[in-house]
């Protein structure tokens, strides 16, 4: 199935692009594609990046057809 993953801020610079489509496997989790993609592009401080399936942030969801993934970088509040 495919899905389509968004790469924000230092994220995108270490994967070298803003947008991609890929294919997973059926069952595929957000976390398992994090640890996939984290891996695929080194990204640094892997433990700060957040995920958002379809605008929500949960990394914990199944992931099915279609569906859009960001990888959110690290946020300052103030």
């Amino acid at each position: 199935m495919k899905v389509t993953v968004k790469y924000f801020g230092m994220i995108a610079e270490s994967a070298g692009r803003t947008e991609e489509v890929l294919e997973v496997a059926s069952g595929t989790s957000a976390k398992d594609l994090k640890d996939l993609q984290v891996r695929k592009y080194e990204i640094s401080d892997a433990e700060s990046v957040q995920l958002a399936v379809n605008q929500n942030l949960d990394s914990k969801v199944e992931l099915n057809e279609g569906d859009e993934v960001a990888f959110l970088p690290p946020f300052a509040g103030g």
